[in-house]
């Protein structure tokens, strides 16, 4: 059975989730979808898209979609929906995770790589993060499940622009950019969202063949790649010590495959739950092939991507996004893994 996609849909309280997912449940793409919720209530999905059976787990929705509240853990949920696929009891495409909006979607993705039984059944395509225009900043200032929803993200919704100016707004997503510079950011209206930009998106694959996603090779990265210290002139910068901050790596000289291997490997040891997401495409000595690695927390993953181009040129860029990571201990130490 081909695998099925997963989408983890997070963001924080009032941000708008409910209102993407019923867009995306009663928009006509003609595919069916499971959704996984962590509570049933008044303000998830509307009663009047819902068909419900009294304590039932599983919930058959009026568009011919299923859905289900997570009453135990997303892994059993997840083995019990893939079983009741295989044996044609319920018919569904993807599935889509609605975190609470106080989850940290750290774990929540981490379930699809731990666990052989869901590795073999599903595919993480990709966390969707919302935020909200309005109290984003309050929010990032006082709640660190709010960084991590962004820190997580491979796209980022940006909910209720219309409420706050065009300053405000163009603040907001620079210190977005300034946590996770590897997701693009789309203003959503009421949800409205074309489908395109909410599956199958490819941004989080650890556990397929890795593409190289082509956003993060793009050549714009000079636009976000000044450093934000005290000679930074982004007034809002100076009001926000964000604990969830990136940094970018690049050098044109190769890695020594060896020297690299070690110095990951202890740094995730050390650093791995505080590491939310990091990516790189790497020049390695001794193959002509390009060296595509990616991960989340302790789970690290690498593959040979394509060859590199005649008359390209070759280097290694490598981007960590985490909780207060000693960014000088990492850039010396990749330093020192260059041959």
């Amino acid at each position: 059975m081909a695998l099925i996609p997963a989408t983890i849909l997070t963001g924080f309280l009032g941000s708008g989730k409910t209102t993407l997912l019923k867009r995306v449940l009663t928009e006509a793409h003609g595919q069916k979808i499971a959704v996984i919720e962590n509570e049933f209530g008044e303000e998830n999905i509307d009663n009047e898209i819902l068909v419900r059976e009294s304590g039932e787990q599983i919930v058959q929705l009026n568009n011919g979609c299923v859905c289900c509240s997570i009453r135990e853990d997303l892994r059993t949920t997840l083995a019990d929906l893939a079983a009741r696929k295989r044996s044609g009891e319920i018919d569904f495409d993807r599935v889509v995770i609605e975190t609470t909006g106080l989850a940290d979607p750290g774990p929540v993705a981490q379930t699809f790589f731990m666990d052989d039984e869901i590795a073999e059944a599903y595919l993480l395509d990709s966390v969707l993060t919302l935020v909200d225009a309005k109290h984003a900043d309050q929010q990032l200032d006082t709640r660190q499940e709010a960084r991590r929803q962004v820190g997580f993200a491979d796209q980022i919704f940006i909910s209720k622009s219309e409420l706050v100016d065009a300053t405000t707004l163009a603040e907001l997503g620079h210190r977005l950019k300034h946590m996770n510079p590897r997701a693009p950011q789309q203003n959503v209206h009421f949800g409205e969202v074309p489908i395109a930009s909410v599956f199958d998106l490819k941004g989080f694959n650890l556990n397929a063949k890795l593409d190289i996603d082509p956003e993060f090779l793009n050549a714009d990265a000079h636009e976000h790649d000044h450093e934000h210290g005290e000679h930074c002139d982004h007034p809002q910068h100076h009001g926000h010590d964000d604990d969830v901050k990136s940094f970018v790596f690049r050098s044109n000289r190769p890695f020594n495959a060896e020297r690299l291997e070690d110095f990951l490997g202890s740094i995730v040891q050390v650093y791995g739950p505080r590491m939310l997401r990091y990516k790189g495409v790497l020049y390695m000595k001794g193959t002509e092939r390009k060296v595509v690695f990616q991960g989340v927390h302790q789970l690290m993953g690498s593959d040979l991507g394509p060859a590199w181009a005649s008359g390209e040129k070759k280097g290694s860029k490598m981007v960590f996004i985490g909780l207060d990571l000693p960014k000088d201990i990492l850039l010396k130490g990749l330093e020192q893994c260059l041959a």
